[in-house]
């Protein structure tokens, strides 16, 4: 057979060959509208700019930016270049953003003007950029921050209207071509070094109808930003298969969103759980007839929000990944051999991190072991993953930080039962279960009963401290406005669907969960919190 180099200048041939007629909208407060046609042919300015810029071949050029077109072109005409792409995540603190931008070396920042606030002041932080390209994201007239009046910025338009098209290459599938850091919950962020060959493969799993099922047909909206986690290989798979293209922008309130989704008729969107809630509130002022189906994740997706959205016809299913997957490594398709169930009997089903994506492989081991254990959906165990876009070590590792097994797995720090069709369901992350009197209990199992409440917008359960049991399980709720309920009611929702000494010792009535960056649950701030939360 042919030694055909899989890369993205593959995908963006595709993009420009086949789809030069569908297109990509931005919305946000500065909202535009361009054909694949005209992003190519800007892609390939961006190229020729790169190389004016002085900008070394295989440098680091990171992206300070919210999903919009220029971070698409971005996306194709850094890798394409010989170059590799480091998606800075814009949530993090200021001490952990020098720490990755010196960590990768980058040696140029793409910045939007309405970040500039928050990388301004770090800019004598960063041991090796010199030169920092500004995208205008600020509606004419509008007020803004100022680009400074310094040689070493330079306007993104000003650079690529400058510079004729030029060519897009790699001829090396096991070329870098992105970087992307973990969220950092405990230490530095650490992290994660994409081939083309993983991206490519990733993308392309994107399409096929037993991973997201990216159709030509679509319009697909990544909610999720493009500056962590690689928007989900939306970016990839769109313009592969020539769905069209919306991102949001800057503008991520749900008012924002669920007219950017009726305005230009999307049918697929993805994110994590609390976007789909606060969307959910708005039903019955929008009309939300051409969204076919929401991919879900970050997060355990409660199955009453998969509920609320199917009162639109909407279809909300989990997936599961994580930055050291590319990220996404399965999804909860629902298995032929399911498919004469009810929705109430499918809806379980709908809420597990469900079956590996073609190419991935799962198993449940013994902790500290190699021990495989059974895929009987009660045993549960360490889950690890392999695949051609699972990392196998962290770029430029700590001493000491070994991310596979010795027989090549990779250990997620989820725990698992596998069902014998081969779909997951999560108890917990290992450093989120609740070990009372030497037994785990599951505080995702308490938080999805929890959040099936039609009264309880979102659940958190932590360990507490106890002096006999050493932890026991602190329930959070916060409750839907106008809402109101006690502790008792809680804990009575609760009252047979649990086992007895899994029941909660407390229950906190609070005004929001802590969120990550990335927008999961912050369990740490909340033990941090209730660290000395004695149960009444």
């Amino acid at each position: 057979m042919q030694d055909y180099p899989l890369t993205l200048v593959n995908i963006f041939n595709r993009m420009e060959r086949l789809y030069p007629d569908h297109t990509v909208v931005t919305g946000g407060p500065k909202p535009s509208k361009y054909t694949y046609g005209e992003v190519c042919e800007r892609t390939r300015r961006l190229a020729t700019a790169l190389d004016t810029l002085g900008i070394a071949p295989e440098a680091r050029v990171a992206s300070f930016c919210w999903n919009h077109v220029q971070h698409l072109e971005l996306y194709y005409a850094v890798p394409c270049t010989n170059r590799v792409l480091h998606t800075l995540n814009i949530r993090l603190f200021p001490e952990q953003i020098t720490y990755i931008a010196n960590h990768a070396e980058d040696e140029a920042i793409f910045v939007d003007r309405s970040l500039l606030p928050m990388l301004l002041p770090l800019i004598d932080t960063f041991e090796k950029v010199t030169k920092y390209v500004v995208i205008d994201d600020i509606p004419e007239g509008a007020d803004g921050p100022e680009i400074p009046d310094d040689d070493r910025f330079y306007d993104y338009e000003e650079l690529i209207a400058a510079a004729e098209p030029g060519e897009l290459w790699c001829d090396d599938e096991n070329q870098a071509a992105a970087l992307c850091y973990t969220s950092g919950t405990t230490g530095n962020p650490k992290g994660v070094l994409y081939s083309h060959r993983s991206m490519w493969l990733h993308g392309s799993a994107g399409t096929s109808t037993a991973g997201i099922a990216v159709k030509p047909t679509d319009t697909v909206m990544p909610v999720v930003p493009m500056f962590h986690a690689n928007a989900w290989g939306f970016i990839h798979s769109a313009p592969m298969v020539g769905a069209n293209l919306v991102l949001p922008a800057s503008d991520m309130t749900p008012q924002g969103l669920a007219q950017l989704i009726v305005d230009q008729s999307v049918t697929l969107a993805g994110g994590v759980p609390t976007i789909w809630q606060g969307i959910a509130a708005l039903f019955g002022e929008y009309d939300f007839s051409k969204l076919d189906r929401i991919l879900c994740g970050g997060s355990a997706v409660p199955a009453g929000l998969i509920t609320r959205w199917l009162t639109q016809d909407v279809l909300v299913w989990q997936a599961w990944g994580m930055t050291e997957t590319n990220p996404v490594a399965s999804g909860a398709n629902i298995d032929p051999r399911d498919l004469g169930k009810s929705e109430e009997e499918l809806l379980p089903l709908r809420a597990r991190a469900g079956t590996s994506f073609p190419g991935i492989e799962f198993r449940i081991v013994e902790p500290d072991t190699t021990n495989e254990l059974p895929w009987d959906d009660e045993t549960t165990g360490d889950l690890q993953v392999r695949g051609p876009w699972v990392a196998q070590d962290y770029y430029k590792p700590d001493a000491g930080v070994v991310l596979n097994t010795e027989d090549g797995w990779m250990s997620t720090g989820d725990v698992a039962a596998i069902d014998p069709y081969g779909s997951i369901r999560i108890a917990d992350r290992t450093k989120d279960l609740v070990k009372s009197g030497g037994e785990w209990i599951s505080s995702v199992d308490i938080e999805n009963i929890l959040m099936s409440h039609p009264d309880i917008r979102e659940a958190a359960v932590v360990a507490i401290p106890h002096p006999k049991w050493d932890e026991r399980p602190l329930a959070c709720v916060v409750l839907e406005p106008g809402k109101s309920m006690t502790k008792d009611e809680v804990l009575g929702y609760l009252d047979g669907k649990i086992a007895k000494w899994w029941m909660p010792d407390g229950v906190e009535f609070i005004d929001e969960v802590p969120k990550t960056s990335v927008g999961k649950m912050s369990k740490k701030d909340l033990r941090d919190r209730f660290a000395d939360y004695s149960a009444t």
